[in-house]
């Protein structure tokens, strides 16, 4: 598997008449805000172009949309373009499948280690903090002007895939991207506000109920937590609104491994994992069919949240013997 150019996409881009963007589901910051930077500006170039979801939007990202995302998918018939951000397979779309495979050409841009190529162009740099890095050199290719609207969706992207610039996937070129993103005029207290200073109470009565569900496994190398959706009718919250609570898991001290399990409807239970230094999480998603990236990964189990949460924290330990078992061979033969 390998590459196709940014600028191989960026020709086929700008000859197409319509373009469909399609984000994963439950969006975050890079998906949503690298959607909508290519596809402002794909409209500035004068092309047709929407971005099509199947889920909610998350209230701290709703400032991104600016009559950009539908979920109608008759408003492109038969779209010039199809092309996947921020996905590392096609079943991170899979309500909108059908329809991606309707474009006469298929694009995926992504910077998921796991991503399997599944479109006809494909551009992977699994370097990069964030898709938003890529979105911002193939606009650049596009010889579109990135204006003050692109730049803010731009730096959604980077700022919220990096932890606020925090997480080793930051690197020198986030920064340079970043610096041009501010000469540009963004208004980062605007962005900042809507980001990280919008919390609405529910937010902080569901995190209070997760951290209640805290369970310490692995010796205290690792926990693992859920919310369940009597959770949320309880407190009002929406699931959204449970986006980085893995990171305040993650933050303990001693643990290596966070694990958060989302129950939504008919025993369909979403893992997200994360990892603090060494433990690479991607493996341990993988085993159960899902991916992501070293640090930071993912899953769906088919099963009842007691189960799911047994087959993780099982993996979780499995894994960290495995780890312990290699370093002491390592140890011995040094």
């Amino acid at each position: 598997m390998s590459n196709n150019t940014l600028k191989e996409i960026a020709v086929k881009l700008m000859d197409a008449k319509t373009v469909l963007l399609y984000p994963h589901i439950l969006m975050d910051g890079d998906t949503l805000g690298s959607s909508v930077a290519l596809c402002r500006a794909l409209r500035k170039a004068g092309k047709t172009s929407y971005i099509l979801i199947e889920d909610g939007i998350p209230a701290y990202l709703s400032f991104l949309d600016q009559g950009y995302c539908t979920n109608n998918e008759n408003m492109i018939e038969d779209p010039d373009i199809s092309i996947s951000v921020d996905c590392s397979d096609i079943d991170r779309f899979t309500e909108r499948k059908e329809k991606f495979l309707e474009g006469k050409l298929r694009i995926c841009v992504d910077h998921h280690t796991t991503n399997n190529y599944f479109a006809d162009l494909n551009y992977i740099d699994e370097h990069a903090s964030a898709t938003g890095e890529i979105v911002y050199d193939l606009i650049n290719e596009m010889e579109v002007e990135i204006d003050v609207e692109i730049a803010e969706a731009l730096y959604t992207a980077i700022t919220t895939d990096t932890g606020n610039f925090q997480y080793t996937n930051t690197t020198k070129k986030t920064h340079l991207i970043t610096a041009e993103l501010f000469d540009i005029g963004i208004d980062l207290e605007k962005v900042s506000v809507e980001l990280y200073q919008n919390i609405r109470h529910e937010k902080l009565k569901i995190t209070k109920e997760v951290l209640n569900t805290i369970e310490m496994i692995g010796g205290g190398k690792a926990d693992i937590a859920y919310v369940t959706q009597e959770m949320l009718a309880k407190t009002g919250a929406s699931m959204d609104e449970t986006e980085g609570i893995i990171e305040t898991l993650r933050n303990i001290s001693g643990v290596e491994i966070a694990a958060f399990l989302k129950e939504n409807d008919g025993n369909h239970i979403k893992v997200g994992l994360r990892s603090k230094t060494y433990a690479d999480v991607s493996s341990i998603a993988q085993s159960f069919g899902g991916g992501g990236h070293i640090k930071a990964a993912g899953c769906t189990l088919y099963t009842t949240l007691e189960d799911a949460k047994r087959q993780i924290s099982d993996a979780i330990v499995s894994y960290l013997e495995t780890v312990k078992i290699e370093e002491m061979k390592e140890q011995a033969e040094t």
